[in-house]
C-alpha cells in the first residue's frame, strides 16, 4: 500500500512543484515506484515532465469532477522507470466551484486513490497556494504532509494558518494525518536573513524541521524547460544531492 504524501503550503513560490518533482524523481532512482499527482491548474508538475497540459485528453480534473469512464488508472503517465505521473490542466480551477455541491466533497480523491494505491511505494501530491479544497482533498488523502518552507520572513507568516487547516482536517476528516516534516527551501546561506529564519523554523519546530536544507540554484529552473528533474540535469550537484538525502530520510522512516 502506498505512503501517500500531500507537499502543501497556501504560499505560491516556495518550492512545493519542485520538490515533488525532485522527491519523486529520488524515489524512483532507489527503485521506489512512485506517482505523481498535479493537484494545480498551473501544471508546472506536468510541464516539468513535458506534458502538455493543452493538449491533454484527460487528467486529474476529469477524474475529481467525476466525468464518465475516466478513471485514476487511465490518466496515469509513465515518465520514467519507477516514476508515473497524472497531469493537470487550467481546466481544474474550476474543479472547486464543482466540488461544492458534492456530496462527500473532501473525500473524492481519497476515493479514487484506493484504486491505485497497491501498485505505488509512495504518492506525492502537489498542491495549489491556496487552502480551498483541492488542497483540502489532498489532505484528507494523504498519510502526511511535507511543507515546503522558503527561507525568508515572508514565507513563514503563513505557517500558523497552515499548521491550524491541518490539525482541523486531522481532526475532522482524516485522523491519521501527520506532518512528515518541514523543508527549507531556496536557502541561502551568504545571508543573514536566511540563516536567521532557519533557525527560527528550528527554534519553534524543532524536530520537525528536516536537516536537510534546499539551496537556491538557478539549476533549478533550467532543469523543467529541458523536462527533467535535477537528479537527471545536474546529477553531482548540491540540490540533486540534498532530495537524495532526503529522500533517503523518508525511506529510512518506512
Amino acid at each position: 500500500m502506498a505512503r501517500v504524501i500531500a507537499v502543501a503550503n497556501q504560499k505560491g513560490g516556495v518550492g512545493k512543484t519542485t520538490t515533488v518533482i525532485n522527491l519523486g524523481a529520488a524515489l524512483a532512482e532507489r527503485e521506489r515506484d512512485t506517482l505523481l499527482i498535479d493537484l494545480d491548474p498551473q501544471s508546472a508538475l506536468s510541464a516539468g515532465f513535458g506534458i502538455n497540459s493543452y493538449d491533454l485528453d484527460k487528467g486529474i480534473y476529469e477524474v475529481i469532477v467525476d466525468v464518465r469512464d475516466v478513471t485514476l488508472e487511465s490518466t496515469i503517465h509513465p515518465v520514467r522507470t519507477h516514476l508515473d505521473v497524472v497531469p493537470s490542466s487550467i481546466d481544474l480551477a474550476a474543479a472547486e466551484m464543482e466540488l461544492i455541491s458534492a456530496i462527500g466533497r473532501e473525500y473524492v480523491l481519497k476515493e479514487h486513490l484506493v484504486t491505485v494505491q497497491d501498485r505505488y511505494h509512495y504518492i506525492l501530491i502537489d498542491t495549489p497556494p491556496s487552502l480551498g479544497l483541492l488542497t483540502i482533498n489532498a489532505l484528507t488523502a494523504a498519510d502526511e504532509v511535507l511543507i515546503p518552507v522558503q527561507c525568508e520572513f515572508l514565507a513563514m507568516r503563513g505557517m500558523r494558518v497552515l499548521l491550524q487547516t491541518i490539525e482541523k482536517v486531522k481532526a475532522k476528516l482524516n485522523p491519521r494525518l501527520e506532518i512528515l516534516g518541514i523543508l527549507g527551501t531556496m536557502y541561502d546561506p551568504r545571508t543573514i536573513h536566511a540563516r536567521e529564519v532557519l533557525e527560527e523554523l528550528r527554534s519553534v519546530f524543532g524536530q520537525k524541521v528536516f536537516d536537510v536544507v534546499i539551496k537556491s540554484s538557478i539549476k533549478f529552473a533550467e532543469a523543467p524547460v529541458a523536462h527533467q528533474s535535477i537528479l537527471e540535469y545536474a546529477h553531482r550537484h548540491d540540490g540533486a544531492m540534498a532530495y537524495r538525502t532526503l529522500a533517503e530520510v523518508i525511506i529510512n522512516g518506512e
